[in-house]
């Protein structure tokens, strides 16, 4: 007689609602971190300290909403790649737990949630969320064609910026409102934003670099070849170089030069934890880039309120 596994002996709904936690990755929380704190550093920004806790709240929901939805039409379009790869092959989606149709309904429920609390800002922030979508749904199939899809990522995970200005500015809804109520301030932060997300999501790439190289996934790991570390080095001075160059004239003060001193360090961490390029160290390195946004955060904002 067989032995009963545990999903056997739980409560059907207690299964499908844990394949579901695990579709949206619910017990890895640095993917949604890594999304929020570029986007909050930008509301503060914006709103030139606290921004309400209006703002703050469809923020938070919005950011953990859209990142579990990009999980669940991620894991569709890389279902037959996933199988190939030991990290991913018992994803949900991969394995067979859960359907396709599941995946999308999940998918298409967690967007119209985050799309409802985007409708409580106002119109101009509603019209750049459709831009932001049509980046999270490009992202997942740029990998089969892109030398280095990490650049599109670095947009999709960006575009909370322009989003959080729009959001505290509005304006009105033409085209040269749309266009205004985000400032060039947002636009280079966007860029200088996606560099980081080149260093980590490059840290990510090099865990599956074997893998992806078997089954002909393109990743800035495998473009960047032996020159992977000098890479995902060289995209965090961008990163941190491009944000001193894009607030000096904040009036941050002491607070925002010294938080990019200390992710300066955490950067040069990242590196003693990489340039071996073991699969596990590299994977922690990429999980620990949260701490990084938040440091950069918290300059911007003491800056902001010492400032006041």
């Amino acid at each position: 007689m067989n032995a009963l596994t545990p999903e056997d002996t739980q409560p059907r709904w207690r299964h499908q609602a844990a394949l579901y936690l695990d579709l949206i990755r619910w017990n890895r929380p640095a993917g949604w971190l890594l999304l929020l704190w570029p986007s909050l550093s930008a509301l503060w920004l914006a709103a030139g300290g606290f921004p309400g806790w209006h703002l703050l709240t469809v923020f938070v929901l919005g950011t953990v909403l859209m990142r579990s939805a990009g999980c669940c039409i991620n894991d569709v379009a890389d279902r037959d790649f996933d199988k190939h790869v030991k990290r991913t092959a018992n994803r949900p989606v991969t394995s067979g737990a859960l359907s396709v149709r599941q995946a999308l309904t999940a998918g298409a429920v967690l967007a119209l949630c985050a799309f409802a609390l985007v409708c409580t800002t106002n119109t101009v922030t509603v019209v750049w969320s459709f831009v932001a979508l049509a980046v999270t749904l490009i992202y997942p199939y740029a990998k089969r064609f892109v030398a280095m899809p990490q650049a599109v990522l670095g947009v999709a995970f960006s575009f909370g910026i322009p989003m959080a200005f729009a959001a505290v500015n509005g304006g009105p809804l033409t085209v040269w409102g749309v266009w205004q109520a985000v400032p060039p301030l947002a636009w280079g932060l966007l860029l200088v934003n996606s560099f980081w997300v080149l260093a980590y999501d490059t840290e990510y790439a090099m865990v599956d670099r074997d893998d992806d190289l078997r089954i002909g996934m393109k990743t800035s790991a495998i473009t960047l070849g032996r020159h992977d570390v000098a890479g995902v080095m060289f995209f965090y001075a961008a990163h941190l170089l491009g944000l001193l160059w894009l607030l000096h004239d904040q009036g941050l003060g002491w607070p925002q030069w010294f938080s990019i001193e200390i992710a300066g360090v955490q950067a040069f961490w990242h590196f003693g934890m990489i340039y071996r390029r073991d699969r596990e160290s590299c994977f922690r390195a990429f999980r620990m880039n949260h701490w990084l946004g938040a440091t950069v955060f918290a300059g911007i904002a003491g800056g902001l309120y010492l400032r006041t």
